[in-house]
């Protein structure tokens, strides 16, 4: 078998990463895994099981991995972004995006001051990122009022679009919007399934990042957008994903700038169960 050249080998790992198929992986990257696996130090990366503590932990850093968390999700290493951010690759995959929106964000700082505004945001981001990483998302933005997250087979399951709603519906009970008294604060969500590429941008040796390319981002960006207080926005796609009837909940269509088709989106409430998935 010919030797394979790094960003072959960079571009594999990161697509096994995000779909979770392993067929096209090396043996001596799966038989890697499965030291880390017999290691008896937890906790460990969900993916390359790498040891982030312990005799394990010791051991795996020495060999590069388990060395630091990842950006996206605590449970995950940064080895394998690394590699992507050093080889400058990506890779396509279908996911499922969550964009969460404060409502009257502007009238909000207006009201509060600087300093009382980001104890309320940073109440937000606390409070959306234990669901987020509880549920096997990876957090790509908490940017301004809005939080992004993308749910991927490779990391959350086959049930991945499952788990999106979910954790949105957590959402909203976690910002009180199941409360007599209403939210503490205001959110939309919006969710929407599709193919993406997801890769690095940037240089290898300067300023880089791992970012999200595609139609479905700006669907997702405009549902979240067009959601209002305490409302997900769920597309068509994503019901379909997950096997959601959607013939009980409100239907509405959305424009999206660019697009010669109007989106088809539904509306579903914090207490219906069906979110509970």
């Amino acid at each position: 078998m010919a030797k394979m050249d790094p960003i072959e080998r960079a571009q594999l790992m990161w697509t096994s990463y995000l779909t979770g198929d392993t067929s096209d992986l090396e043996p001596a990257v799966m038989m890697v895994r499965k030291i880390w696996a017999r290691m008896p130090s937890d906790p460990r990366c969900k993916v390359c099981m790498a040891p982030f503590l312990g005799l394990g932990g010791r051991a795996a850093s020495l060999l590069g991995f388990g060395a630091g968390k990842s950006r996206f999700n605590p449970y995950l290493c940064d080895r394998c972004e690394k590699v992507v951010r050093e080889h400058q690759v990506g890779a396509e995959v279908e996911l499922t995006m969550l964009f969460a929106d404060i409502r009257g964000s502007t009238s909000l700082a207006e009201k509060l001051g600087p300093t009382e505004f980001h104890k309320v945001i940073n109440r937000f981001y606390k409070a959306s990122t234990d669901i987020l990483v509880a549920t096997d998302a990876l957090i790509d933005k908490l940017v301004g009022d809005e939080v992004v997250a993308l749910y991927t087979p490779g990391i959350a399951g086959e049930n991945f679009a499952g788990k999106a709603v979910s954790a949105a519906r957590r959402m909203l009970v976690a910002t009180g919007h199941e409360d007599p008294d209403g939210p503490w604060i205001s959110i939309g969500i919006g969710i929407h399934t599709g193919v993406v590429y997801i890769g690095a941008v940037g240089t290898s040796h300067g300023v880089n990042d791992l970012t999200v390319f595609g139609d479905p981002a700006n669907i997702t960006a405009r549902l979240a957008s067009g959601a209002g207080p305490g409302e997900i926005l769920v597309s068509d796609e994503t019901c379909r994903k997950i096997g959601l009837d959607p013939v009980d909940c409100e239907t509405r269509t959305l424009e999206i700038k660019g697009r010669s088709e109007p989106v088809g989106v539904h509306v579903l409430d914090v207490l219906r169960p069906e979110l509970a998935l």
